[in-house]
C-alpha cells in the first residue's frame, strides 16, 4: 500500500478497531491486503465464471488465525465490484447447512440479513434488490405496453420451475402489491418471508397467501432461487460465503455431521456438473475440517474422492489452483513486513509524516516475533498483527516512550486451534473408547 493516499477516518478506525479485536474489517481491506496473488487470481476466474452463467465451489483451507476470513472478505469485495450479490455468514452451533431443529433456517436467515450489493456492501440489501427488480419490471412494462403484474410474472416464470419457486414468485408479487398500495406491513411481511423469518406455514398463509415457508429442508433450494432472482433484478449472480465450517467438524453426532456433509456433496456436485447457474460457494475451514479421516470431510468417501489433492502437483512440488480445496499459502516474512508497513500507514491516516516508527522498528518487531513464537508469526499472523496495533496505540498515546523497550516487552500468544474442544466424544465416534 503506497503512502500519500489519504485514508478516511471512518475506514482507519474500522480497520484498527477490528484488527485490535482479532476480526476482519468490513471496510478498507484494500489498504492492508498483501500476498496470495495466485490464490486471488484463481478466485477471480471463479467469479468470472459465475458472472458468465456458470458455477463455482471452493473450500478455502487454512490454519486457525492464518487469514481465511480476511481472504474471503477480499474475494467478496471483488465479487461486489463484478456486480454479484454476496451473502455471508459464520456457521455456529445454531447455524448449520442441514438440520431438523431450525439451525439451517437460522443460517439462511443470517445470510439474507447480510446480503450485499456494490452500492450497499454492509448488508441488509434485500429490500433494495427487490425494489430494483420492480423498477426493471416497470420499465419493461412501459416499453412493451403491458401491465406491470404481467411483466413481473413473466420475469419470475423461470423461478416457478424450481422447488419452492411458485411461492417465492407469489411473495415478490405481494411485495409489488404492497408497493403500489403503500402498504408497508405487506412489504415487510414479504421481506420476512424471503429472510426465512416465518416459523409456521399458517402465519405465512394468513399474511401472504402462500402455502410454504423457507425451512430447514429448503436451505440450498432457496439459495438457488435467490441466485435466479438477483439475475432478474439486474445482477450477475450470487456468491455464498460460509465461514467457520469447523463447527460441522465439532458436531458430536455422527449422523448430524454426515447429513451436513451430504448437503455439501450435493452442492459440490451441482457446481462441478454445471447444474447450478450464476451461483458460487466459498467455504472457509481448517485443515482438520477437511483432512481428518474420522470426523472431517475426508471421513465421507464421496467427498474425499472429489476433494483429494492433485497427486501430480504434489509430486512436482507445486499447487493446483484449480482444485476445489484451495489451501492458503502462508505469508512470507517479506509479505508480513509489507503488511506491517501498510498497518503503519493506516494508523497514520495515509500521511507518512505521522508515522510513529520507522522501517528499522518494523524489522526489530518481526525479529522479536521470530524469537518469541518462531514461524507462527507469519503462518498464523493474527496475533502478530494484534500485538503490532497495540504497540502503535501505546506509542500514539505516549510519544515519549522508546519503541525499542516496548518491543522487547511485547508478549505474543501462539494461536490455538478451535477444532479441539474439551467435551467428550460420543460413543458412536470411532476411537472414543480407545485406551493406551
Amino acid at each position: 500500500m503506497m503512502s500519500g493516499i489519504k485514508i478516511r477516518t471512518r475506514e482507519k478506525d474500522a480497520i484498527i478497531q477490528s484488527l485490535k479485536s482479532g476480526v476482519t474489517p468490513k471496510i478498507g481491506i484494500q489498504h492492508i491486503q498483501v500476498g496470495r496473488g495466485k490464490e486471488l487470481q484463481a478466485l477471480h476466474k471463479d467469479i468470472e465464471r459465475v458472472c458468465g452463467g456458470g458455477s463455482a465451489f471452493r473450500l478455502i483451507i487454512g490454519d486457525y488465525g492464518s487469514g481465511k476470513t480476511f481472504f474471503l472478505s477480499v474475494v467478496r469485495s471483488i465479487a461486489l465490484e463484478k456486480m454479484l450479490v454476496t451473502v455471508n455468514a459464520d456457521l455456529s452451533p445454531d447455524r448449520r447447512i442441514q438440520a431438523s431443529g431450525g439451525q439451517a433456517r437460522n443460517l439462511y436467515s443470517e445470510l439474507m440479513r447480510n446480503i450485499s450489493t456494490r452500492t450497499k456492501p454492509d448488508g441488509n440489501a434485500l429490500s433494495t434488490i427487490v425494489e430494483k427488480f420492480i423498477t426493471l419490471a416497470r420499465q419493461e412494462a412501459d416499453q412493451k405496453d403491458i401491465d406491470v403484474t404481467e411483466s413481473i410474472q413473466t420475469r419470475l416464470q423461470a423461478l416457478t420451475e424450481l422447488v419452492g419457486g411458485y411461492d417465492f414468485a407469489k411473495v415478490i408479487e405481494a411485495y409489488w402489491q404492497g408497493h403500489e398500495a403503500g402498504d408497508e406491513h405487506l412489504k415487510s411481511n414479504a421481506i420476512r418471508w424471503l429472510r426465512a423469518e416465518y416459523t409456521t406455514k399458517t402465519d405465512a398463509k394468513n399474511d401472504l397467501g402462500v402455502r410454504t415457508i423457507i425451512s430447514d429442508d429448503h436451505f440450498y433450494d432457496a439459495l438457488k432461487l435467490m441466485s435466479l432472482f438477483v439475475q432478474q433484478a439486474g445482477y450477475n449472480g450470487l456468491l455464498v460465503n460460509l465461514d467457520e465450517m469447523v463447527n460441522l467438524y465439532k458436531l458430536h453426532s455422527t449422523q448430524a455431521r454426515t447429513s451436513n456433509y451430504e448437503q455439501i456433496l450435493r452442492i459440490l456436485n451441482d457446481c462441478l456438473q454445471g447444474s447450478a447457474e450464476n451461483l458460487g460457494f466459498l467455504l472457509g475451514g481448517t485443515p482438520e475440517f477437511l483432512l481428518d479421516p474420522r470426523k472431517g470431510l475426508y471421513s465421507y468417501d464421496a467427498l474425499q474422492t472429489r476433494l483429494a489433492e492433485n497427486s501430480f502437483a504434489n509430486r512436482a512440488g507445486v499447487i493446483d489452483y484449480s482444485s476445489p480445496a484451495l489451501h492458503l499459502a502462508s505469508l512470507t516474512p517479506e509479505e508480513l513486513f509489507i503488511l506491517l508497513k501498510n498497518l503503519r500507514n493506516v494508523f497514520a491516516g495515509g500521511d507518512s509524516t505521522k508515522y510513529l516508527i520507522d522501517d528499522s522498528a518494523l524489522k526489530s518487531f518481526l525479529d522479536h516475533c521470530n524469537k518469541t513464537i518462531g514461524n507462527a508469526y507469519f503462518t498464523t499472523p493474527r496475533n502478530t498483527i494484534k500485538a503490532f496495533i497495540d504497540l502503535l496505540s501505546v506509542l500514539e498515546q505516549n510519544p515519549q516512550l522508546d519503541w525499542q523497550n516496548l518491543i522487547e516487552d511485547t508478549t505474543i500468544a501462539i494461536e490455538t486451534p478451535s477444532d479441539i474442544d474439551d467435551e467428550p466424544l460420543n460413543s458412536d465416534d470411532g476411537l472414543a473408547s480407545f485406551k493406551l
